[in-house]
């Protein structure tokens, strides 16, 4: 699942058969841009709480670590910068409907595809990024709030997860530089 990555974001690059949760593996003294994936969370999480169930090798699994610029009432802006970043490249890639609800899922007619989870603190924000990719109907959550799909259940077919990782890096770093030039000097 590695991907070749040629942007700031997404390097250092770390992959991890499994553990709890990606965010938990980005450390203080990493530098901006660290990423690292996994392909199953034992501990996923979600907004307000909510776990986050996968199912091993079928989804996009990542935590991305920025440090940003921008003054820190500012940073949960992140959580829209990334959402529209995933639902761009989803779009580039598959050529699906894919948009952001607000704060923080990306949908596709009213399905949840993708969810991103910002956490702060000091000096830094991890965004945790989960893509339901290969997941058949029965792999995803029956008993959600938002009903969820995966992109097998909408395009019908199977997708490789490193392209559109690579893609979701590049986007965010596009969105995601957009937003800070504002603040850095």
């Amino acid at each position: 699942m590695l991907p070749l990555l040629r942007g700031r974001l997404g390097k250092p690059y770390r992959y991890v058969e499994s553990c709890p949760s990606t965010q938990r593996l980005l450390g203080e003294d990493d530098s901006e841009g660290t990423t690292v994936a996994t392909d199953h969370q034992t501990e996923g999480r979600g907004r307000l709480g909510r776990s986050w169930e996968d199912a091993p090798g079928r989804a996009i699994l990542m935590s991305v670590l920025l440090r940003p610029p921008a003054p820190t009432p500012l940073w949960p802006e992140l959580s829209l910068v990334a959402g529209e970043a995933v639902a761009a490249a989803l779009r580039a890639e598959t050529g699906i409907d894919a948009s952001l609800r607000h704060p923080n899922d990306v949908v596709i007619a009213g399905r949840k595809l993708a969810g991103v989870l910002p956490e702060a603190s000091r000096g830094r924000v991890v965004l945790g990024i989960g893509v339901n990719v290969n997941q058949s109907s029965d792999e995803l959550p029956a008993e959600t709030v938002k009903p969820a799909t995966s992109l097998l259940l909408e395009l019908g077919r199977e997708l490789e997860r490193a392209p559109l990782l690579a893609a979701i890096l590049r986007e965010l770093e596009h969105g995601y530089d957009s937003w800070a030039s504002a603040y850095r000097r």
